[in-house]
This record gives structure tokens, C-alpha cells and sequence, in this order.
């Protein structure tokens, strides 16, 4: 998790206080409309690759209207982003939310990322957490009918399977505007920052996908399926073992290893593991992978 001095939330200005410093996770300074003058300079995405479509900006971090492969246009639309872009601030190791309920809005964003098309409203936190994966699902008062009737975009669609090595990748930023262009570089066995430990995440390869604060919660799209295969979330900054903006490798006999500048993002496909037949989460559900409160 990318951290920097100040956190603008939406719910106002605040600061995160963590091992004595004050700090806010991969979100940059603003008031969350997008300012130009702010964003870094980077290369236009190269033909072909994929585009702003069902891309939102939310105050404070990036995020992808979804919907899973089971998906009904009658069902509500979701919008996925990371856990600890959760609007009531960083979840504690171990803290999960089902069903909260949110008033959060999203800009939806066209498909050149230079205008919003819409503004999308939460009616609840469907599920979030920032153990074993660092993601969060919002569900929306619109349906995917309705959305797509009011703009013409359709969501993307979350894969049900883990993706390869090697894979073709692109980091899609609603809240810089932004598109990052890579590969799977490799499977993380564990990551560990601070006090949260992620499983089997991806890292990035390198260069095309150096991510920066504001990016936390881009859906990390293959380039092929375009398909959602993870939400991107931290990288290491300067070094650090472990701590705060600097998450480290672990393998599976506890070997750690520290790269500076890495990039790494969650997968998300564990989600369908636990879906009922409503397309409902239900942690309770046998062979579920996600983390139950």
C-alpha cells in the first residue's frame, strides 16, 4: 500500500497515525476531482491495449464497475477497489465486512478516461478486507441494465480462475487517468506490510507497471481476455523489510525477500468460491477461500 502524509477522504480530511507516523495508504493529495496539473507524465497506452471502459474514480483511489460471469443485467452492479480504500479507514489484520451499509459514489468514466458519464451511488460494502487479499465489493443502487441503458457501458467482468506467468497486463487508473502496461512477472507465496499478510499475490513486471499512490484499487486487466484478474495495491518504495509502502516476499519455507520498486497487486477470483446461487457472498458456504469475519 502506497503511503503518503495526508488522506482526503470522503468523508473529509483525516491522518493515519502507524508506528508513530502519520501516514495514508496509496491515496494522493487532492479533494478527489481529477486535476491534470497533478497527474505524472506518462506515455499514452499503445494501440490495442485496453481503455477506460467501466473505469471509476472514487475520491481517494481507483476502482472497476464488475460484474462475475454469473451475472444477471436484472442484478445490482458492483464496483470493486481495494480494502483499505474503504471509506471508514484501514481495516485491522483479521477484519472482514459483509453487507455494510454506504452512501459511497464513483465516477464512471468514458471510454477515453476524459470525461465522466455518470455518477454511481453504494447502497452497501457487499464485502471488504485487507487479510489474504485486499479488496473491497460495493454494491450499487443501479442494476447493470439500468446503467448501461443511462450510458452504454457494460461492466467487466471478474475471471474465475487464476491467470498465468506471463500474462499481458494493464493497471487502469480512474483517479489519475492512467494506464500501466505489462506482464505477470510471478506468484507471491506471501506478502507482508506492516501488519497484513497477503496470499499467492501478483507481481508485476517491470518496466510499464511502476504504480503510484492513487492507483491502489485499479483493476488489473488481461490484455487478451480483458478480463479483471486481480485489483492492483502496494509496492515496495524504498527498501524497507516488511514495514509500511515497502511489503516483502515470503516463500513458503519463510524466506523473505526485499525488492525495491516492485510492484503487486491481490487476485480476486476467490470470490466464486464462495457465490450461492443468487450470486450472492456466502462465507458460509462449503470450499468458500475468502476470510469470514
Amino acid at each position: 500500500m502506497r503511503v503518503q502524509a495526508i488522506l482526503r477522504a470522503a468523508f473529509g480530511l483525516f491522518a493515519i497515525t502507524t508506528g508513530g507516523a502519520t501516514s495514508a495508504f496509496a491515496l494522493p493529495l487532492g479533494d478527489g476531482e481529477f486535476n491534470a496539473a497533478l497527474a505524472p507524465n506518462f506515455a499514452p497506452p499503445p494501440v490495442g491495449a485496453v481503455d477506460f471502459t467501466a473505469i471509476v474514480a472514487l475520491s481517494n483511489c481507483s476502482g472497476a464497475l464488475v460484474r462475475y460471469t454469473t451475472s444477471l443485467p436484472e442484478d445490482k452492479a458492483m464496483v470493486l477497489t481495494n480494502g483499505h480504500c474503504f471509506e471508514g479507514g484501514l481495516l485491522d489484520a483479521g477484519e472482514v465486512l459483509v453487507n455494510e451499509a454506504s452512501t459511497r459514489t464513483f465516477r464512471l468514466l468514458n471510454a477515453a478516461g476524459s470525461e465522466n458519464l455518470a455518477t454511481l451511488r453504494a447502497t452497501k460494502v457487499l464485502y471488504a478486507t485487507m487479510t489474504d487479499t485486499d479488496m473491497a465489493l460495493y454494491a450499487l443502487s443501479l442494476t447493470y441494465a439500468e446503467i448501461q441503458a443511462q450510458t452504454g457501458v457494460e461492466a467487466l467482468t471478474i475471471s474465475d480462475h487464476r491467470t498465468e506467468e506471463g500474462a499481458p497486463m494493464h493497471v487502469v487508473s480512474g483517479y489519475w487517468r492512467r494506464i500501466y502496461s505489462c506482464t505477470v512477472d510471478a506468484f507471491v507465496y506471501e506478502m507482508r506490510e506492516d501488519e497484513w499478510t497477503w496470499k499467492d499475490s501478483i507481481r508485476y513486471s517491470s518496466p510499464g507497471c511502476e504504480t503510484i499512490g492513487g492507483t491502489s484499487g485499479s483493476p488489473i486487466v488481461h490484455g487478451d481476455t480483458k478480463e479483471v484478474i486481480g485489483v492492483n495495491n502496494t509496492g515496495n518504495e524504498d527498501g524497507g523489510r516488511c514495514t509500511m509502502n515497502n511489503p516483502c516476499e515470503v516463500d513458503e519455507a519463510g524466506n523473505v525477500v526485499v525488492r525495491e520498486g516492485a510492484s503487486y497487486g491481490q487476485e480476486v477470483y476467490t470470490v466464486y468460491s464462495c457465490l450461492n446461487d443468487a450470486n450472492q457472498i456466502d462465507l458460509a458456504r462449503e470450499g468458500c477461500l475468502l476470510p469470514r469475519p
